[in-house]
């Protein structure tokens, strides 16, 4: 009986682990993240940028972007999600209007978010290291050199916003 309860336990604990990794693998795809009716909008924005379509073939996904790919970091990003989930369903931002409305706000708590983790998504597909300097507007080239030298503060975000998405129109006070 003993060996029976250890091996439910067990089996119940597998089913957990799996049924728990779907998940976390399902709410990655992009057709999980646009199928909400707020996201259409992103979406098609998206869609347009360089980060869906390029020379090189390479697309960054939602999760890409916006999702950590370590565990802890990656939890916490998908219990912040669930806040976005639930504005979609009480309506707070269920139509492009109120989309809008609001947009200014979530794009800073994100860039928010990408400046305290030094854009670690970001770094994650792009590093100092392997960019061609000399293919870069001198503006990018000098800011590119200073921080593989280690001596800027900024980060990605800093100066790449609206690379995937439209930047939002600050609203009026």
């Amino acid at each position: 009986m003993k060996l029976l309860s250890v091996l439910v336990l067990l089996g119940v604990g597998f089913a957990f682990a799996m049924a728990s990794s779907m998940t976390l693998e399902t709410t990655n795809e992009t057709e999980f993240c646009t199928s909400c009716h707020s996201m259409q909008w992103v979406k098609e924005e998206w869609m347009e940028s360089k980060h869906y379509s390029n020379i090189y073939g390479v697309r960054a996904n939602c999760s890409d972007c916006h999702v950590p790919h370590d565990t802890g970091p990656k939890l916490v990003a998908k219990l912040r999600a669930a806040k976005d989930v639930w504005h979609e369903i009480i309506g707070t931002i269920d139509s492009e209007e109120k989309f809008e409305h609001h947009r200014w706000q979530m794009a800073n708590a994100v860039w928010d978010r990408m400046k305290a983790s030094d854009s670690r998504e970001c770094k994650s597909c792009h590093t100092v290291a392997a960019m061609d300097l000399k293919e870069q507007d001198r503006s990018a080239r000098k800011k590119h050199k200073k921080i593989a030298k280690g001596s800027s503060t900024k980060t990605c975000i800093d100066c790449h916003k609206g690379m995937a998405h439209e930047v939002p129109k600050e609203p009026e006070e």
